[in-house]
């Protein structure tokens, strides 16, 4: 998949991407924001598990954020299982030096669609730590709604914090409540 956006390209990761996802990943003011499965220090050898996993996994969207022809960051729409199936989750992430240029908010706008369109969902979500404002911006800019604030709900490197849920949901999911019946 290639999706151009007015700062980036979001395409399919490639075993080539492994050295830039390597450099631009490890970063303690990258990993910080990111859940534990996100590796820090992140290694080579990370970024190769990352992409043979990204590139084989047709029930998720994993995309890389090129930017001047080098991926910089990710992008990604994880569907939820069981009584969540019709939410999905989003989650991004983008290197230092590559922030505050609005990429990452053009990467929310061009993906947003597409899970919408890939994926039987009615509802995407994210949960964004206490410690990133930016990325609470970036959502909301694109239309996300703070949903609730999880209290104590994240421990990242030894410090409990706050969780935000943001969600947007298509314009098809909002109830209305019961019809009245007509007999």
């Amino acid at each position: 998949m290639r999706c151009e956006t007015p700062s980036s390209v979001l395409r399919d990761w490639t075993p080539a991407d492994a050295p830039a996802l390597a450099r631009h990943a490890d970063n303690p003011a990258v990993a910080c924001h990111m859940r534990d499965a996100f590796p820090h220090p992140y290694t080579r050898r990370d970024a190769e598990t990352f992409i043979a996993m990204a590139t084989h996994t047709p029930s998720a969207l994993m995309l890389a954020i090129e930017v001047d022809g080098e991926a910089v960051g990710g992008i990604g729409i994880h569907p939820l299982l069981d009584v969540y199936r019709g939410t999905a989750e989003i989650g991004y992430w983008l290197s230092e030096e590559y922030r505050g240029r609005g990429i990452a908010t053009d990467a929310v706008r061009a993906v947003v669609p597409l899970a919408f369109d890939l994926f039987p969902i009615v509802r995407l979500q994210a949960g964004i730590f206490e410690n990133n404002p930016a990325s609470m911006r970036v959502l909301e800019k694109c239309g996300f709604i703070r949903e609730a604030a999880h209290k104590s709900a994240v421990t990242k490197d030894g410090v409990v914090m706050d969780e935000y849920l943001y969600v947007l949901l298509t314009p098809a999911s909002v109830r209305r409540g019961p019809r009245p019946s007509s007999g």
